[in-house]
């Protein structure tokens, strides 16, 4: 083979190479900005004006080649102070995206208020309804100390958001004057009363967690290396139910 072959045949083999790699830059990049479900869910509640979508439960898969990562999403919706609730089918989910809100079950991931939707994680409930007296007032004990406590209108939403009962003022506190303007994560502060290691959701829900296998908690605890961990699913309850249900 004389030398132009040889650079011919170099050639021919760099444009290969060029070809193999943009192919797989386009792929990886079309993965990358793919919607998640929350995106999804939130573009098809693009003309609600006050959502919440909260982690309802959560899964995953082992495979010879690859695992399956699934979330399930409870979406809570306002219009015109008329409540409604559903619960989505499972839906997969990129690893990433799982191992991001892995301590976020029953929390609230996101939400839309007045037409401003924030993207950041709280105890669900707390954003919009815990606090506001239009939906309900602080009580006081005895002891001084004050709890939340729902009008009779709106006393459905402890269990629509699945909330510790009662909630007490120094949580939200903790929550709206330490986390909420930071866009932080609130779980309880240190006491890990939120979320998927809280003790309230826990506790509410011993029914589930005695029944989950024990494979599924294994496996967890292998995928974030944690020396324990609870996994809790929720009942489902709701205020008012829709129909047909979202991203089904």
């Amino acid at each position: 083979m004389n030398k132009s072959s040889k650079d011919l045949l170099w050639i021919v083999i760099g444009v290969i190479l060029l070809f193999v790699l943009a192919n797989r830059c386009s792929k990886m990049k079309r993965e990358r900005y793919k919607k998640t479900p929350v995106e999804e869910l939130m573009v098809s509640l693009h003309e609600v004006p006050n959502y919440s979508i909260m982690l309802y439960d959560m899964d995953f898969e082992e495979g010879l080649t690859s695992n399956v990562f699934k979330h399930r999403y409870q979406v809570v919706t306002n219009i015109n102070d008329s409540i409604e609730t559903d619960v989505t089918d499972w839906k997969e989910v990129t690893e990433s995206f799982f191992e991001k809100h892995e301590k976020d079950l029953g929390m609230e991931i996101a939400s839309k208020k007045d037409g401003k939707i924030k993207r950041e994680v709280a105890p669900a409930g707390f954003r919009e309804y815990v606090g506001n007296e239009r939906y309900g007032h602080w009580q006081q004990r005895s002891d001084g100390s004050r709890f939340w406590e729902f009008y009779g209108k709106y006393a459905m939403l402890s269990s629509v958001f699945h909330m510790m009962s009662p909630t007490p003022y120094s949580h939200w506190y903790d929550y709206d004057r330490h986390y909420r303007s930071y866009g932080r994560p609130y779980y309880g502060g240190g006491s890990h009363s939120y979320g998927s290691y809280g003790n309230t959701q826990r506790n509410r829900n011993r029914s589930w967690n005695s029944t989950k296998s024990s494979g599924f908690k294994n496996r967890v605890q292998r995928r974030v290396s944690r020396s324990s961990r609870s996994s809790s699913r929720y009942n489902s309850s709701s205020f008012r139910s829709r129909g047909g249900g979202f991203g089904k």
